[in-house]
């Protein structure tokens, strides 16, 4: 038998954000179980103009996409949001340490993909309480794992309109 040992170099990938990830994570659950544990659902909390705190639960994906189709979107998101778990962690591996803004939005979108991943497989829904809104007019309740997905793409989008590649410098 055979030990095979691997060895995991943080210093020249983007790995090393990977606490950003541990972070985030932590602060979404932390956030979700709270609101869970200190709301009934549906019950709001406003906390300033234009802003509420609104305990849900969302069976579906983005803006309650597919949340009424009962029950067989639980499995599919969570596998999404397992293979895009995936994904990030490689490109967080592929990406050097030095693009910072790119390895930033990697792990961001890693600390949501696993955040909401995690309430799908042990909740059956996701926790959203972040209800934002202008007169009588609301955005879909959010959380913070979908927070920092979005700040992760935006990141990611930025990048590619400010990263020089190689290539162009040929």
């Amino acid at each position: 038998m055979e030990i095979v040992i691997v060895k995991i170099d943080f210093s020249g990938s983007a790995l090393k954000w990977l606490w950003l990830t541990i972070l985030f994570l932590i602060l979404d659950q932390v956030t979700k179980h709270w609101v869970a544990g200190t709301f009934e659902l549906y019950e709001t909390l406003p906390v300033m103009p234009y802003f509420n705190l609104f305990y849900t639960h969302n069976t579906g994906a983005a803006f309650s996409f597919l949340a009424d189709q009962g029950g067989w979107q639980r499995w599919f998101f969570a596998i999404i949001a397992a293979l895009a778990s995936g994904l990030f962690t490689y490109w967080l591996a592929k990406t050097p340490a030095s693009n910072k803004v790119l390895g930033i939005g990697f792990a961001l979108m890693l600390s949501g993909a696993i955040g909401n991943l995690i309430d799908r497989v042990l909740l059956g829904y996701v926790i959203d309480f972040l209800d934002f809104y202008v007169g009588t007019a609301h955005w879909p309740a959010f959380n913070v794992a979908d927070s920092v997905i979005f700040i992760g793409a935006a990141l990611m989008i930025y990048d590619s309109f400010t990263n020089e590649s190689t290539d162009s410098k040929k």
